[in-house]
Formats: C-alpha cells, sequence, structure tokens
C-alpha cells in the first residue's frame, strides 16, 4: 500500500471517471465520492459511473477532419478508460463512434472499481471540503446539487451561469415501419464499427415537413420555473422546437438536412429527413438524432409520430429538459484548473465551461494528471494550446478573452472542442500532396489535416515530457 494522501474526486460522471483512472495509473491514491444512487437527479437513470444521460454518441471519429475527432486521438494516447470503454462497446454509426450506453457505463465501473488504488464511496458531499482535503477535483457536472453549488458561489465570489440542456428520444426498433425508411449513413460513410448503413432515415416531402413544423410550432411546451425563464440554451443542443421557431427552413439546413441521402421507396428527392441513431448493443432502441426537445410528453408522441415510418413508434424515452450549470471559469480558476479563491480545489467537466462528452473528460484527464503531479511533487503545464486538450483548457481558463484566434469574443459561454480555438498554421497550403492545387473546401480540409497531425505530434511530444507512472 502507498503512503501517499489521497485524492478526492467529488463526482462520478466522465470527467470524475476519467480523473480517477488517471490519478491511479500515477501511483497515486483515489477516494472517487459518487452521489447516486443515494441522491438521484432529474437525468440519470441509475448508478452506473459514466452514465450517458443524453446522447449515445461521442461525434465523429475521424482525427484528421474534425476537432472532436482529433480530441479521441489524443485522449488514446494519454491512456483514456473513457475512450478505451467507448472503443470496446462501440455501435455502429457512420463516421461516429456511438457506444451501447449501458455496456460503456458498467464497463467504466467495473474498471476503477477494481483498480487498487481507487476507493468509491456513495453519498452526497454537500459542501466545499475543509483543509484536511488538501487536492480535490470536483467534477459534479452540469447537474451539480443546489447544496454544493451554494457552497461553490459563496467561495468563488462570481454567481455561475447557466443554460438548458434538452435530451432527445429513444424509440423501439421494431415499432418502426421498414416499408416507409432506409438505412444509410450520410454519403454512404462508414466510421468505426460501421458498414456505410448505419443510420435509419425517414424522408418527408415539403408539405409533410411544413406539417411538421406547424405541429412543433403548435405544440404544448415545458413550463418554465421563475428562476429558469431568462436561462439562455446551448447553441449545439438546442430543443428541436426552439430550432423551428427560428425559421420554418432551419431544420432542414440542421438534424434534418436531406443531403448525402438517397430514398429507395420514392424516386423523388426527398425534402427533409429524420435520422436514428442506434443505441444500444442489441439494436434495439434507436435515438432520433438531433431532436432534443421540450415539448410536453403527450405532444411528443403525437408529434413524431407523423413522422413516415414512425406512425406506430413505441418510445423507451421521450425527450426531455434540464438545467445546467457552469462557473464563469475564466474569472474563478488558473490554468491548472484551480479555483483561485482556494488553490487546493481543482474543476473538470461540464461544470467549468466545456461541452459535449468528450470535452468533458478530457478535461478530467488533464484535471486528474495536474493534480497527481502535485501530489508527486512534480511540475506539470497543461498541453500546448496548438493541441485538442490545450486549446480547451486555454478557452475555459481564459483564453477567450485574449486569444487573437477567438474572434473577440468578450463573454464566457460553454463551447466544444473546434479548430477554432487552435492557433492557426503559418503557412495553408496551396497544393495537395499530388501536386494538385487545393481551392475551397479541399483547402480547408488540408490545413485542418495539418493543425490536426500537429497537435497529435505535440501531444505525443508532451506526455512523453511529462510521465506520470508510479
Amino acid at each position: 500500500m502507498t503512503n501517499i494522501d489521497p485524492i478526492h474526486i467529488i463526482g462520478g460522471g466522465l470527467a470524475g471517471a476519467e480523473a480517477a483512472w488517471q490519478v491511479a495509473n500515477a501511483g497515486v491514491p483515489v477516494i472517487l465520492h459518487e452521489m447516486r444512487p443515494i441522491v438521484k437527479t432529474d437525468a440519470h437513470q441509475g448508478e452506473g459511473l459514466a452514465e450517458l444521460v443524453c446522447s449515445n454518441s461521442f461525434r465523429s471519429d475521424d482525427a484528421e477532419n474534425n476537432a472532436v475527432g482529433l480530441l479521441h486521438a489524443e485522449m488514446r494516447t494519454l491512456n483514456s478508460i473513457i475512450m478505451a470503454s467507448g472503443d470496446k462497446h462501440k455501435l455502429p454509426a457512420g463516421g461516429a463512434l456511438a457506444v451501447d450506453r449501458d455496456h460503456f457505463s458498467d464497463e467504466v465501473t467495473r474498471t476503477l472499481e477494481a483498480h487498487p488504488l481507487i476507493t468509491i464511496e456513495r453519498g452526497e458531499v454537500e459542501t466545499l471540503p475543509d483543509e484536511s482535503w488538501d487536492n480535490v477535483i470536483i467534477a459534479t457536472g452540469p447537474l451539480t446539487s443546489e447544496n454544493l453549488s451554494t457552497s461553490i458561489r459563496s467561495l468563488s465570489g462570481e454567481d455561475s451561469l447557466a443554460f438548458f440542456d434538452a435530451i432527445a428520444p429513444i424509440v423501439h426498433k421494431d415499432s418502426i415501419d421498414f416499408d416507409k425508411v432506409w438505412m444509410q449513413s450520410r454519403y454512404d460513410k462508414v466510421g468505426p464499427g460501421g458498414t456505410g448503413a448505419d443510420y435509419i432515415n425517414c424522408a418527408m416531402d415539403e408539405a409533410e415537413y411544413n406539417r411538421f413544423i406547424d405541429a412543433l410550432l403548435e405544440g404544448e411546451k415545458t413550463d418554465f420555473k421563475e428562476w429558469e425563464e431568462n436561462t439562455p440554451y446551448f447553441d449545439g443542443c438546442l430543443p428541436i422546437e426552439v430550432m423551428a421557431e427560428r425559421g420554418r427552413e432551419t431544420l432542414r439546413h440542421g438534424p434534418m438536412k436531406p443531403v448525402g441521402l438517397t430514398n429507395p421507396h420514392k424516386e423523388e428527392k426527398s425534402y427533409a429527413i429524420v435520422q436514428l441513431r442506434q443505441d444500444n448493443a442489441l439494436g434495439t432502441l434507436w435515438n432520433m438524432v438531433g431532436f432534443q426537445t421540450k415539448l410536453k410528453y403527450g405532444a411528443q408522441a403525437e408529434i413524431f409520430r407523423t413522422i413516415p415510418g414512425l406512425e406506430k413508434a413505441v418510445f423507451a424515452r421521450l425527450g426531455g429538459l434540464h438545467r445546467n450549470s457552469f462557473l464563469n471559469s475564466p474569472e474563478v480558476l488558473d490554468n491548472q484548473l484551480r479555483l483561485k479563491a482556494r488553490p487546493t480545489i481543482r474543476f473538470a467537466g461540464q461544470i467549468t465551461g466545456v461541452e459535449g462528452y468528450v470535452e468533458s473528460a478530457a478535461t478530467g484527464l488533464i484535471a486528474g494528471r495536474l493534480a497527481a503531479a502535485e501530489r508527486l511533487g512534480l511540475t506539470l503545464t497543461p498541453p500546448p494550446i496548438e493541441t485538442a486538450h490545450g486549446a480547451l483548457i486555454n478557452h475555459i481558463t481564459g483564453g477567450h478573452l485574449t486569444s487573437e484566434f477567438s474572434g473577440g469574443i468578450k463573454s464566457f459561454q460553454p463551447m466544444n472542442i473546434n479548430f477554432g480555438l487552435i492557433p492557426p498554421i503559418d503557412e495553408v497550403p496551396k497544393f495537395d500532396e499530388d501536386g494538385k492545387r487545393l481551392r475551397g473546401k479541399d483547402k480547408s480540409r488540408a490545413k485542418k489535416r495539418i493543425m490536426a497531425r500537429r497537435a497529435q505530434q505535440n501531444l505525443q511530444q508532451w506526455a512523453e515530457q511529462n510521465p506520470l507512472t508510479s
């Protein structure tokens, strides 16, 4: 047994689980505090660690053309438990990495429970710990309990910000009419574990689409509580009816865009298409892509059954809405993710102002390494800003206020990883590897590939120069 004092991690979601794994693998003991099932939340269904409460997708796995795919690759380099478990339980999803949510959570839970340096304690940590906990990571996520939220606000001197996050419905596959729908990935793209025919597609003509939009606009919505009325949505996870309110054509250029898909049942081109993505390993459950909603349950069932092929849909789960909170991190955190008012406390995950499963886990990964290094008496700086990890940390610790790459944004809002957070390359290529002149989208893709390769090289070098092993 080690005589090193433990690091306390509060929250057993994606960020907390990843942080615990990184700390323990550095040879430092961990006490991981998770309040479920003693205290439940409005969004979680079970008691497993790293439970996925919204989509089952980790989004694109393309490491050279998509920033989140780049983040996947960097996390694999850094021995991420979240990526290893996701890869083990991946499902067909075109170019995306989707997972069986139950098997994924079970895998993470079993792996952490089996680690000799990790102790899991169930029960709520109601307030910030006293000074006897001298190395703490708070990864309680967007559903941080009110008691702990109040304690954090009182110490930081800054009010937390908040936004709404919505959950998409899940449909039983055997209730879908396959005489009307078909299987195809957009542009027949083959992704991890996929075949190029990984989505269920429901086509609409123009009249059907307009009737659907009318129903969304008229459907009965969830009422807001008084304290919720002025809470903004995060644009990356807008409820479908909110998108419809922004213009009748908005959905046709968003989750219902008809491009890259061909309906084998009709000769005429589809006006709009609803896609469903596999949600479990058995292939019995499929979630409606981009269909987060705050419609009331009765309205959801009625409206979504007007979609061709879903007339007799049986829903395993209808959509929902919950309020997410996040810190004004650039003001209250330093570049080590420590609370300026008490540097013995770090934060990780969505509570820091990153958005998305993978981004949350990535901040947990870095927070865990920073905390472990500190406990071991080592000096560790965050990864370079040219990496996806470094760009995320830079964003949430103030980079958006000073960086020339941020477009002059002055207010802090939740952010997915994107190439706009990463410093651009000095010179954009004019020709591809075959000597062909690059123009338009081809030039943009070449630029991203170079940035992605630079990021992975820099991340590998950073990892080699900053080993954390027992």
